[in-house]
């Protein structure tokens, strides 16, 4: 259920700028997740088994959810969505009160909640989308109505780290001017941008702020491309192997020529905060990818990510560049959720509204240190800038 507009994902070596608000809080399938339970689930005589049932969404989507039950009686669920390849939903908490069943999934950011039908064979509830729900009824399946669920994929085994790789074919194109807003993905083996500026290749590639790009020409912030490009090496390519592809591609098909130099710039330093850091070691392989994505704008979630990388993905949503001070080694997981304001996310071209609602989440300033233990001050360190010598407009192809 991939209703996208703006959300800002980063997923091993691919990015997508898109925001989705219905199942999916990601590209990669979500992982079945060891469910943590209530001691009231016990209640619950016979709803542990399979339950399936159609959510009426912007399209009919089919989903399958299994309850089991442990020797201690606890209870541990996980959804699927059958269209949208099996993707498997976590459920971190699974509570039964009475005749009512409270399932929370964080990936998700919601819960659902539904009501056992007497007899056992029915759960009428509510589905979390975005910030409204929908009506979802679930049946209890049997071994001749279970609906099946797809396969996963197969795991896409990481590139060799010691590869260089480039891409054995790229295309570039002009964008569609009626095509909203802009993305970097794509399947494995390829990568792919949508509605792209120089500027935002040069910051994904070189992973700098837009303010640190010096003597770029007009045409650098309004011509837009999608590029499509295969890469030579197989495997799933790393942040860093993505990088060096771009930055080939820029410099034989832009033509670029540039060098780098220090200048004195308002910029956010990142720091650990008085009270210390809230940051969650990441317990995952080191070599999975990083994921920095929003379920919706100032709703963000980011896995297995260094502070650097942190630091550098922040500049996405600020307006300014992120020096990172924080000394912090290894790699984090973590959500942080915040009131956005006009300064912010501006790169995807999105309008922000700062709400005023009392119940608001506070500003990002604040939440970084309430919910992270880290800070955002401002200041006028000496950063890196990317002086550009020379580049050209791509010939289409």
């Amino acid at each position: 259920m991939n209703g996208r507009n703006h959300r800002i994902e980063r997923q091993g070596c691919n990015a997508l700028f898109a925001m989705g608000l219905m199942l999916s809080a990601c590209t990669v399938p979500l992982r079945v997740a060891a469910a943590q339970t209530s001691a009231q689930a016990a209640s619950a005589s016979g709803i542990d088994g399979t339950w399936q049932g159609t959510l009426h969404a912007q399209r009919d989507l089919r989903l399958v959810l299994k309850i089991s039950k442990a020797q201690d009686g606890t209870l541990h669920s996980v959804f699927y969505s059958i269209d949208e390849g099996g993707q498997s939903i976590p459920a971190e908490t699974t509570a039964v009160t009475g005749s009512v069943l409270t399932i929370k999934m964080d990936a998700m950011d919601g819960k659902f909640v539904g009501k056992l039908a007497s007899d056992n064979t029915t759960i009428t509830g509510e589905w979390p989308q975005g910030e409204r729900s929908l009506p979802l009824i679930l049946v209890r399946a049997t071994a001749d109505t279970a609906w099946n669920i797809p396969e996963p994929p197969p795991k896409i085994q990481p590139m060799d780290p010691k590869a260089d790789p480039s891409f054995e074919v790229a295309t570039i194109k002009l964008s569609d001017p009626n095509s909203p807003g802009k993305g970097f993905g794509g399947p494995p083996g390829t990568f792919q941008t949508r509605n792209t500026t120089l500027n935002d290749l040069l910051m994904f590639a070189y992973q700098i702020q837009i303010k640190q790009i010096v003597n770029a020409p007009g045409w650098a912030e309004s011509q837009k491309v999608d590029i499509i490009g295969k890469q030579d090496t197989p495997g799933q390519a790393s942040e860093a192997q993505t990088q060096a592809m771009m930055q080939k591609l820029l410099l034989s098909r832009f033509g670029l020529k540039f060098h780098m130099d220090k200048k004195e710039l308002p910029a956010y330093i990142l720091s650990v905060s008085k009270s210390g850091s809230k940051l969650k070691t990441s317990t995952g392989d080191p070599g999975t990818p990083s994921a920095f994505f929003f379920r919706q704008l100032g709703d963000l979630t980011f896995r297995n990510i260094t502070m650097e990388g942190f630091s550098k993905w922040m500049q996405t949503v600020l307006d300014r560049p992120v020096v990172n001070h924080t000394d912090l080694q290894g790699r984090f997981d973590g959500r942080l959720k915040w009131n956005p304001d006009e300064s912010q996310f501006a790169i995807f071209g999105v309008k922000v509204v700062h709400s005023d609602a009392p119940d608001a989440p506070p500003d990002l300033y604040k939440a970084i240190q309430e919910q992270i233990g880290l800070r955002l001050d401002a200041g006028k360190p000496n950063v890196d800038v990317m002086v550009i010598d020379h580049v050209e407009k791509p010939s289409e192809n």
